[in-house]
């Protein structure tokens, strides 16, 4: 067994370019012949010097000598293990030559196969329990999870009727279950898919293959395609889940760049959620539905006003295509083109322009008040939510405008700002006190000027409490310096902070009560929940790229990982399991595929690869998703003692 490179053409320049093939020789008679293994493809990297090295360490591992006596070059170990399982896939036991191993079997068949599986001639063999070595394992849970999800809404077959190439869905698929398994950049993907996941093999696809650039092209044509692909995954969604279309959610939410961005026209310094008001920002618009699907997105600039980003993306929003009815049976058309969605959306972007714009467009709306004074009357109020740790109240006003506010009290919300205020009046008069102190004591602060200037720094810094308080200060007779510091807490009259824990809504709802009003508005928590699952489970924060179209492949692949993974977690719920993604991947990540090689007493090596059997928690996630557990198929293959006379 060797390494053999083969010119495979030459350019008109003279440059040279050459395939490499791993190469077998073994004797008939007094004949030897050649044969081809495997092609190793053009992107072969092991050097020249350790060729005979790599070739004797597959052969080593094909016959069962799993553990070498002398430790390989550096780089060889990796590659020889990776040809030794490709080899191990492609070929199984005759007497002198390799033949196909049987065919790939994808989790959709699985069912069909358990039936076969049973069928199957058992194999009894005499084997050296001793020599039994484990090796090339890869996690295969979580990828089979997420792969299953992808298929259940055709988005493979969607990529191809788009134009997409086998080679590039697979960089698709790639790129999107390894932002949902292991979230990173597309360079820690690569090395992912390569040395780490069995995706490749659920796929039939060899990764190993493929080169960091064919992800990063993959992620282009994905953004190329963004809206086709964003459309399309909607109406899946839709019904498989049967969404409820008459409410939609908007807001927006912002995450930074690594590095400079200057090369990207969406960076710019804004205010960060973050607060990392240090680094260029780019902003992410989403309209979601009210199962918590995106319906549409939009890419912004950093530093872009969230109010006026509105009416661009309503408008996006029924474009014609949008408009088109979605394929079900009459009795379960939700749809009602007649009439405008109800838009939810926070007090940061419910402007009065915003507001009259939807009035005049005809979108009903459920918003939250700008308003600085809130009031509220318990005697008029109704109770829309009681639970052992928190009780909602709301009082409906009719407005003359044709409006209903919805002033809403929460006893957690109440008890929350109340702690926040306590914490920060603690930490003001603790302040205070220190500087006090200090004006007794040798070198602290004592000038006037300076110690005016603390003051203010301190309302600043604790803006929330501060304007309860009254702070006055003593100068001595130069008025240069202040020798004694007061304070005291002081009313201050329509106080808009005089009601903790309420709240304003207003909407266009007349013939609502005040129970659908508040549900319907509570759904905007979900908006948060989404944000929170894009930046922290699903690594949209940060940025690395610096160039525009590669950010926004970026974010675009964080939010197809996002629709699937909320697929997952939406059909979980529906079987009482209501962990995060962060717990469901954590706990799949231990079922692996593994290769065990064994001796048999005529000589023998057995090699097997499989999926191993999943534990409890594995197996409740599985029979809740209505999956099998073998993902992907059992590959046997023999290495007959007469493979000893190859020559090499």
């Amino acid at each position: 067994m060797f390494i053999r490179r083969v010119k495979t053409r030459t350019t008109a320049s003279g440059t040279h370019y050459y395939s490499y093939r791993l190469v077998d020789s073994q004797r008939f008679g007094g004949r030897v012949q050649q044969r081809t293994l495997l092609n190793l493809g053009n992107g072969f990297s092991v050097p020249q010097e350790h060729w005979k090295a790599l070739s004797l360490r597959i052969k080593a591992i094909i016959l069962g000598e799993i553990n070498p006596l002398i430790p390989p070059p550096d780089g060889v170990e990796h590659s020889a293990q990776y040809i030794a399982t490709l080899l191990l896939q492609k070929y199984s036991k005759e007497e002198l030559l390799f033949i196909p191993a049987k065919p790939y079997c994808n989790p959709a068949q699985e069912s069909q196969n358990s039936t076969l599986n049973q069928q199957e001639a058992k194999d009894y063999r005499q084997v050296d329990i001793n020599s039994l070595e484990l090796f090339n394992s890869r996690s295969v849970g979580g990828e089979a999870v997420a792969l299953n999800a992808l298929k259940q809404v055709k988005l493979d077959e969607k990529l191809k009727e788009l134009g997409f190439n086998q080679k590039q869905i697979h960089a698709a698929i790639g790129n999107i279950i390894g932002r949902m398994i292991q979230p990173g950049s597309e360079l820690s993907t690569h090395r992912w898919l390569q040395e780490h996941s069995a995706l490749g093999e659920l796929l039939a696809c060899d990764y190993g293959q493929q080169s960091l650039s064919s992800l990063y092209r993959a992620s282009d044509l994905l953004w190329q395609k963004h809206d086709e692909i964003e459309h399309y995954l909607y109406r899946q969604h839709d019904e498989l889940f049967e969404t409820e279309q008459t409410i939609t959610l908007y807001d927006l939410t912002n995450t930074f760049f690594e590095g400079t961005g200057k090369h990207n026209d969406h960076a710019a310094y804004g205010r960060s959620k973050e607060k990392r008001s240090d680094c260029p920002l780019v902003t992410l618009a989403l309209v979601l539905d009210s199962n918590g699907f995106s319906r549409h997105s939009r890419i912004f600039a950093g530093n872009i006003s969230e109010a006026s980003t509105l009416q661009k993306m309503l408008n996006d929003l029924q474009s014609p295509e949008d408009e088109a009815p979605i394929e079900k049976q009459p009795s379960q058309l939700t749809l009602n083109t007649d009439k405008h969605p109800t838009v939810v959306m926070d007090a940061g972007i419910a402007t009065e322009e915003n507001i009259e714009w939807l009035k005049e467009h005809g979108y009903p709306y459920i918003v939250v008040s700008r308003k600085r004074h809130l009031e509220f009357d318990e005697k008029n109020a109704v109770t829309v939510k009681e639970t052992r740790n928190n009780t909602v109240r709301t009082m409906r006003i009719e407005c003359d405008n044709g409006e209903v506010e919805l002033y809403c009290h929460s006893v957690a919300r109440e008890n929350k700002e109340n702690a926040i205020n306590q914490r920060q009046s603690s930490r003001l008069e603790h302040e205070l006190d220190q500087l006090a102190n200090g004006l007794l004591k040798p070198r602290k602060l004592k000038s006037a000027k300076k110690v005016c200037e603390k003051i203010g720094r301190l309302r600043q810094k604790y803006s929330r409490t501060a304007k309860y308080y009254q702070i006055t200060t003593e100068l001595d007779n130069k008025g240069k310096n202040v020798i004694a510091l007061d304070y005291k807490k002081i009313a201050i009259e329509d106080d808009s902070a005089s009601n903790p824990g309420v709240y304003c809504l207003r909407s266009s709802h007349q013939d609502w009560n005040e129970e659908r009003l508040w549900h319907t508005y509570t759904l905007l928590t979900d908006l948060e929940a989404v944000f929170r699952s894009l930046k922290s489970e699903l690594g949209m924060r940060p940025v690395y790229h610096q160039k525009t179209h590669r950010v926004e492949g970026h974010l675009f692949i964080t939010l197809l990982a996002y629709n699937l993974v909320h697929q997952i977690r939406l059909k979980l719920k529906a079987e009482g399991i209501n962990d995060s993604w962060e717990t469901i991947r954590t706990t799949l990540h231990s079922q692996v595929r593994v290769t065990t090689s064994i001796s048999a007493e005529n000589g023998d090596q057995i090699h097997i690869r499989k999926s191993n059997y999943p534990n409890a928690s594995q197996l409740k996630l599985l029979q809740a998703l209505k999956m099998g557990w073998k993902h992907g198929e059992t590959q046997t293959t023999t290495v007959t003692s007469k493979q000893q006379n190859v020559v090499t």
